[in-house]
């Protein structure tokens, strides 16, 4: 059967210790607080994880200990990183015995405008990971493809191993309609990305799920409830109070996310991988006064997570 996603799906970020290898603690705390936050499913590695600055080994011992957390309680959707399609359907594979339930899978950037070549790479790695439930990762250049909803449509129609597509690509709105509408039985549903800066219009338009960075899963899963219960009021509430950080994510990405994890008592420090812009004294300001104002909203408290 195939796996159920909705909700909220985090992506977890990756943290380091001050040496820079990985940190498996932090890593188990991340994941304790998105599920003690009420998340639907815990997602890693994704783009927001740094996938393509982990090693193999470095991505399964992580993904182990996410595994771990959700174990009995929530689906883990894994991802098989960058590369070739066997070396990505081998990663898939691994995590699958780990726990992973199911593998989201970025058409990348170079067959932008190649459709063929995009199916052909996603048939590849679906050929190498036999029996697992993929989500089909459609993001903007310069990360990966962004493919038009028909060029999307066909790819899924090609095999129904692809049960859900994940679509970031901008306006993601009306490509979500598109897709849902023309969507063949075997595809259970549409997930939003884009960090969650357009979740009201994403569950406007029927997505499933959406895949926000970890920094603020409490809200988001508040949100999302909200919505789901009838109260487009609180829903918009939320995100009109969550919006400016995300807008300040944007820019600063896995570092804002490490930041506000690192000041939730979550995460030890904000170091990164990638080449990302610091934050100066002004930023540092900003941060700290947004996270002042949405602090009423937190439902999971340092001690909470420290205590799980």
């Amino acid at each position: 059967m195939a796996v159920k996603l909705e909700g909220i799906l985090p992506v977890l970020p990756t943290p380091y210790l001050a040496d820079g290898n990985v940190d498996l603690d932090a890593m188990e705390s991340v994941a304790q607080f998105c599920v003690d936050a009420g998340a639907s499913a815990l997602v890693f590695p994704g783009v927001a994880s740094e996938f393509n600055f982990l090693s193999s080994d470095e991505r399964m011992a992580l993904m182990r200990v996410v595994c771990g957390v959700a174990k009995g309680r929530l689906p883990v959707v894994c991802s098989g990183g960058a590369g070739e399609a066997s070396a990505i359907g081998a990663d898939i594979l691994k995590s699958q015995q780990l726990g992973a339930e199911a593998a989201m899978v970025l058409i990348p950037q170079q067959f932008q405008n190649d459709e063929d070549g995009a199916l052909r790479f996603i048939l590849s790695v679906i050929e190498n990971a036999p029996g697992v439930d993929i989500v089909l990762q459609n993001a903007p250049n310069p990360v990966g493809a962004g493919l038009s909803a028909p060029a999307l449509m066909r790819i899924v129609e090609a095999t129904d191993a692809i049960r859900y597509v994940k679509e970031e690509t901008l306006p993601s709105g009306p490509k979500i309609t598109e897709l849902r509408i023309s969507a063949p039985k075997h595809l259970r549903g549409i997930i939003g990305g884009g960090g969650a800066r357009y979740v009201i219009d994403e569950m406007n338009r029927g997505a499933v799920a959406a895949m926000p960075a970890a920094e603020i899963t409490d809200i988001h899963v508040e949100m999302w409830n909200a919505y789901k219960r009838g109260d487009e009021a609180k829903a918009r509430e939320l995100y009109r109070e969550s919006l400016p950080l995300l807008i300040i994510q944007l820019i600063y990405r896995m570092r804002l996310t490490k930041s506000v994890l690192t000041k939730r008592g979550i995460f030890n420090n904000s170091i990164v991988r990638a080449p990302l812009p610091e934050f100066d004294a002004y930023d540092e300001a900003e941060l700290q006064a947004q996270l002042n104002r949405l602090s009423r909203y937190f439902k999971i408290a340092p001690a909470k997570v420290a205590a799980a």
